[in-house]
């Protein structure tokens, strides 16, 4: 029955790897490729399409806990599957825009349905299916779902020299539509197969170690760190290259800011051989601690070689605990009760503050300088990795009190 159970977990981490791959390479990471191209194809300036974008992600966070609640009334699977329809549907409304204002409710509603099929619906269809061993399976997922950049950059920038944008956001709508939502779909009637047998009875849910009443306040702090945590990785990510070619890194930026891919990915597998023993609020605590070390590296090293491998390192192994964490964390403190809406709510915060980081980080620099802004934006890392803190010592002595 176990060795039944392992496979069929399996099949389900390799399906959702393969439509994570799609669904960020498709809406998130192909974006800043063609974005050159939508501008001048529609006439506008390469801000103005950032600019849409930004406000695609924050009326995107906005939904984040519409979509939650879906998942817990619903199904995740459901969601998933419904999400992959409405990514084509839009991708293509993309492709057909005809103006600037069409273009942008397009973006917009492309982010929308992006919570739909990413991360937070794939870890919430991971509890569904098995609470107990959720923890473990969303490590592998992000292990499979870091090489989205790795493989979409690339394909987009290929795409690029023999079609149009539109052309290749029609080829992208084929993709979510014709192998992310038959993979959902299947999913997601086998999961209604199994409740008919009664299957979910032998499935165990967990409880959260924050008791119910301080649940309240402990949603706070872990929604505050996580958007805090999130503004700053946005901030770093948005302005990486240009901001490493300011300081005086050159052609060498490109190759540095490369380093961030692996770098997520590495840390994912280290997590996944050796993390076991970790708890979740540890690794919130170690990936924030990655993240502020590495820009505090940069903003003392300035154009020194081994500062800025070291910064692009460090930054990349903390986002991809970091991801690990979003997934895992919930479930540890809250339980698998309500998981959808309680990680909607946190997408929310997360995803507002991200959206908002680009453009502040931007006038942060222009104003007081690449190397002020780096220590202010570590500076508000720490903010977060104290909270993160906090959460873990409260779990702990939580734990000793039940023990």
């Amino acid at each position: 029955m176990r060795d039944t159970r392992n496979a069929t977990s399996l099949t389900t981490i390799s399906a959702l790897g393969l439509t994570q791959i799609i669904g960020y390479g498709t809406l998130y990471y192909s974006f800043s490729i063609l974005a050159p191209g939508m501008a001048k194809d529609l006439g506008i300036t390469l801000e103005q399409v950032f600019g849409v974008f930004s406000a695609s992600l924050f009326i995107g966070g906005l939904s984040a806990p519409v979509i939650g609640r879906q998942m817990d009334r619903a199904g995740a699977t459901t969601v998933l599957t419904v999400g992959s329809v409405l990514s084509a549907l839009t991708l293509a409304l993309c492709a057909w825009s005809p103006s600037v204002p069409v273009f942008a409710l397009a973006i917009v509603l492309l982010e929308i349905s992006s919570g739909m099929v990413q991360y937070q619906a794939a870890f919430a269809a991971l509890v569904e299916s098995e609470p107990k061993t959720a923890s473990r399976s969303i490590t592998y997922l992000t292990l499979i779902g870091g090489f989205a950049s790795t493989i979409f950059w690339p394909i987009s920038s290929a795409l690029m020299e023999c079609l149009s944008w539109r052309e290749i956001y029609l080829a992208f709508a084929a993709l979510n539509l014709l192998v992310c939502m038959p993979l959902h779909f299947w999913m997601m009637r086998r999961g209604k197969a199994a409740n008919a047998r009664g299957a979910t009875r032998e499935r165990e849910r967990v409880i959260g170690v924050i008791p119910p009443e301080a649940r309240r306040g402990a949603m706070i702090v872990v929604s505050a760190a996580f958007a805090i945590l999130g503004f700053t990785l946005a901030s770093i990510l948005a302005h990486m290259v240009p901001m490493l070619g300011n300081l005086g890194l050159g052609t060498a930026a490109v190759v540095i800011g490369s380093l961030f891919g692996p770098a997520q990915v590495l840390s994912r597998l280290i997590n996944m051989i050796f993390g076991t023993r970790l708890s979740p609020p540890l690794l919130a605590v170690i990936s924030a601690a990655l993240m502020v070390t590495g820009i505090v590296i940069l903003g003392l090293s300035g154009s020194w070689l081994p500062g800025a491998i070291a910064f692009a390192i460090c930054v990349g192994l903390g986002s991809g605990i970091n991801s690990i964490a979003q997934g895992s964390l919930p479930l540890y403190l809250f339980g698998s009760d309500g998981y959808g809406a309680i990680t909607g709510r946190m997408a929310a915060a997360r995803l507002a503050m991200g959206a908002a980081a680009p453009l502040v980080f931007a006038m942060a620099m222009e104003r007081i300088g690449v190397g002020l802004s780096l220590f202010a934006t570590a500076a508000l890392g720490m903010v977060g990795m104290a909270a993160f803190v906090s959460v873990s010592m409260a779990t702990r002595q939580n734990t000793v009190t039940v023990g």
